[in-house]
């Protein structure tokens, strides 16, 4: 399809002041509204920070477009692989290596169709380098995949976060008639994975030498995670959709089970409870929070800038698909303490919360014309 118009940056336009007219926030936010960096994106997935004020953006139909400093939208760039862009799969999360300023790489997942051309597909992780000009994908490699690939459009998960001695771990979803399968370490279907740069699985994974499973595994027994990020604590955390209720934010650790479908604070679509109907059962980890009814999570940051005042340093970040708002929680340890509704009246499903390098929160908004967008602090 024809590529996107390009769009300025709108910061002080009339078109940015009238959205932040009709922008919301609730009575102890340091928010005063938002401001549209760029629009015309087509239900953009994730955004990355790639230096001199620019951002790279993922498009769920397989395109990844550079925003300029200025809102400008660029062309499509070249290399990008083939994507299944159907149901909730596409082209998903990209970050920029943590040593981008030298390397130029970039982690990338997406669903990725099988070679047998049967309608199956899962999600994969591949690395690559950003050319000089960022106008294409150099020297692409996928370095894991999913197994097995299943003929699913729902629930890819997708979330990469890159710990502190450069591995990776990915978020994969249970595939929805996989379900089961995340209860189980033959397959990598509802797991939290961890791998080295180059795919290999990371030396501390914890069924590393166990037969019978996957090596790659670091946690099972999840849903649909689409949130991930490092905490304050330096651990991983996670939040993921549940059915209809028990959306949940979980701080994965080395072999244990978050107890999907066994334990669920959700039900059936339609009314029903999931298989024994429990919320707990001795050895399945609980979530630290969850939600019922769902809001749809997506996205997911600790705030560490100080642009929005003392109250908001350390808070968790949350989109919400569903309510189209976003969810701050205030954190004790590890324990929510306190959760306000921020920007309640946006109207935009919120797809992606990060925090940028000039410690400004910027947000994707899903649409067939999606928005990045900028919050502005308080004065």
């Amino acid at each position: 399809m024809p590529s996107q118009p390009a769009h300025r940056f709108l910061a002080c336009s009339a078109t940015a002041l009238a959205l932040s007219a009709f922008v919301s926030v609730s009575a102890h936010a340091q928010v005063a509204g938002v401001d549209v960096v760029a629009r015309g994106l087509q239900n953009p997935w994730a955004v990355a920070f790639i230096g001199d004020g620019r951002m790279l953006v993922t498009e769920r139909p397989g395109r990844m477009r550079v925003v300029a400093a200025d809102g400008t939208v660029g062309e499509p760039l070249g290399g990008v692989p083939e994507v299944v862009a159907a149901g909730q799969g596409g082209l998903l999360d990209v970050v920029t290596d943590r040593d981008f300023a030298r390397n130029r790489t970039l982690h990338f997942c997406y669903s990725e169709p099988s070679a047998q051309g049967d309608g199956a597909s899962s999600t994969a992780l591949a690395s690559a380098r950003l050319s000089a000009d960022a106008q294409r994908l150099e020297e692409v490699r996928v370095v894991f995949s999913q197994r097995p690939k299943v003929a699913s459009r729902l629930h890819f998960g997708c979330r990469i976060v890159q710990a502190g001695d450069g591995s990776l771990f990915l978020t994969l979803g249970d595939r929805y008639g996989r379900m089961d399968d995340a209860q189980t370490l033959d397959n990598h279907q509802g797991k939290v994975v961890r791998v080295r740069p180059d795919g290999s699985p990371h030396p501390a994974n914890p069924f590393l030498n166990r037969a019978g499973a996957l090596p790659e595994i670091w946690s099972y027994g999840h849903r649909n995670m689409q949130g991930a990020a490092l905490g304050p604590d330096g651990q991983l955390w996670t939040h993921e959709h549940g059915p209809q209720g028990g959306d949940e934010i979980n701080r994965p650790e080395a072999g244990k089970n978050y107890g999907w479908p066994v334990i669920t604070y959700g039900e059936n679509y339609g009314g029903g409870a999931i298989g024994e109907g429990i919320t707990a059962r001795a050895g399945l980890e609980q979530p630290l929070h969850h939600w019922t009814p769902s809001i749809a999570p997506s996205g997911m940051v600790f705030v560490r800038s100080d642009r929005y005042g003392p109250a908001w340093k350390g808070s968790l970040l949350v989109g919400s698909l569903k309510f189209r708002y976003l969810a701050r929680l205030e954190l004790d340890g590890t324990r929510v303490v306190r959760e306000e509704r921020v920007l309640p009246q946006l109207g935009q499903r919120v797809r992606d919360v990060r925090e940028g390098p000039d410690g400004f929160i910027y947000l994707l908004t899903d649409d067939r014309n999606g928005q990045l967008l900028r919050l502005r602090p308080a004065s």
